[in-house]
């Protein structure tokens, strides 16, 4: 099915208002350094994560913002105080056993990592927790986290036959369960590790593919003796009830790598650049762009590779480059599944034909993004058919400045800025307040880099 001309959004809730549009032109280069903000991912963990040890967590370079200020707000709403010095966020708990009951509900905005995380942490807690969402986040499916906790005894109320935000969590007793997932998902495996830590016996979750890393990397830190291996079904990990205090963490989170995607995406396509990433976290569960783009052409080194806070990081360095088109596809999706907007946006200007496959995942993220990434690219002259799992997009058709939206979706916000730097004209994106959920200030280090990015009101 061919995408569709893509218009905005008639809802008064998508409107643009002040200061959430922009004007982007063509780029004559990129040129110059920029730090990516912390990383969600281990952000959101850290926060979350931090109410389970016993002492004060010390976190650097977080990102606070955004969606991840939800999960900071968790940790506060079960008891933790929660404060800021200097460039460090500390989280003092009571430890796993000492949470208490939240006074209100807990909101966890349009963040799915925040509610579906709580899920599993709050499934064995001695009292009830109410989770709301924002109205995005309550269209999308929690089943896939609650069913499995509903087997190891977790009682949950939901909308729509228990699929649906908001959630109430009753707490209590909970017993050890086999889980092999169907779909490899990091945060439905973190929520059911975290509900293993209060369950009697042994839990075990068998992922059929790649998927992140981080709730694993971090809960060894925190003393945990979680198992893995592999075997038949994928590779497993296996956690005990956890009957002794956790260690609190000093850790300090890498620039985020989903974020520095639109920065690889857009240094590559606009000709003349040369951009250096620092401190971007190059975790090998996260790392599937930058390998996706070297395999298209990029010009894209590694530089002082390290380890800090036990997650891998070094600098990424960027160079204008001829990209030619590719197939993305099977579990390589998993390693790049939030970059996909902005990779669309590479195969655009790359040449021949790039078939992505294996993405469904992507029709229940803050919008389907399959499709409205699509309908966006498409306003813009892009060639993009759209498949049930993916895109067929063919390279080398020149992008024109066009009114388009971003559905209120921070990735495909950013995205649709990237291709305006490779457009003819003006482009206007609409609805780019949202990229400060993963990435606040995008346009500012677009700005800084030389590019045209222009607020309108």
């Amino acid at each position: 099915m061919s995408a569709t001309p893509h218009s905005p959004p008639s809802s008064p809730a998508m409107s643009p208002g002040p200061a959430d549009r922009v004007v982007v032109r063509r780029a004559a280069s990129l040129r110059g350094t920029v730090t990516p903000p912390g990383d969600k991912s281990v952000s959101h963990r850290a926060f979350l994560l931090s109410t389970l040890a016993t002492g004060t967590t010390v976190i650097r370079d977080a990102l606070e913002q955004g969606d991840c200020a939800h999960s900071a707000d968790a940790a506060r709403a079960l008891g933790c105080v929660v404060t800021r010095e200097g460039d460090a966020t500390l989280v003092r708990s009571p430890g796993l056993r000492g949470l208490s009951e939240p006074a209100d509900v807990i909101d966890c905005g349009r963040s799915g990592t925040t509610m579906r995380l709580l899920c599993g942490l709050l499934a064995g807690r001695p009292f009830p927790s109410f989770l709301v969402a924002d109205p995005q986040l309550a269209r999308r499916p929690m089943g896939r986290v609650l069913e499995p906790l509903r087997r190891m005894g977790a009682q949950s109320v939901a909308r729509q036959g228990g699929t649906r935000p908001p959630i109430v969590m009753m707490g209590g007793a909970l017993q050890g369960t086999r889980h092999v997932l169907s779909v490899a998902s990091a945060q439905v495996k973190s929520a059911l590790l975290l509900a293993g830590l209060d369950a009697a016996g042994v839990t075990e979750v068998v992922e059929p593919g790649p998927a992140r890393d981080h709730t694993e990397r971090m809960l060894r830190a925190q003393g945990v003796a979680l198992e893995s291996g592999e075997g038949p079904d994928g590779r497993w990990y296996r956690v005990s009830r956890q009957d002794g205090p956790l260690q609190p963490l000093e850790l300090r989170v890498p620039a985020d790598p989903s974020s520095a995607a639109f920065l690889l995406v857009a240094a590559s396509v606009v000709p003349g650049s040369d951009v250096l990433l620092r401190n971007v976290g190059t975790n090998p569960t996260r790392d599937g762009l930058t390998r996706v783009l070297r395999c298209m052409g990029a010009a894209i080194t590694l530089e002082s590779p390290r380890v800090e806070g036990g997650e891998p990081v070094a600098d990424l360095r960027v160079r204008g480059a001829a990209l030619r088109a590719t197939t993305v596809a099977g579990p390589e999706v998993v390693t790049l599944i939030d970059e996909l907007p902005v990779l669309a946006v590479a195969a655009c200007c790359a040449s021949g034909v790039t078939t992505v496959r294996d993405a469904q995942e992507l029709r229940v993220k803050e919008t389907d993004r399959l499709q409205t990434t699509a309908d966006a690219l498409t306003a813009l002259g892009a060639a993009v058919e759209t498949t049930p799992d993916g895109w067929v997009i063919q390279g080398g058709a020149p992008l024109r400045g066009a009114a388009v939206h971003s559905a209120g979706d921070h990735r495909i916000a950013m995205a649709l800025m990237v291709a305006g730097l490779v457009a003819e004209g003006e482009t206007r994106v609409h609805g780019v307040a949202c990229a400060a959920d993963s990435y606040p200030g995008f346009a500012d280090d677009l700005r800084s880099l030389g590019a045209l990015v222009e607020e309108e009101s």
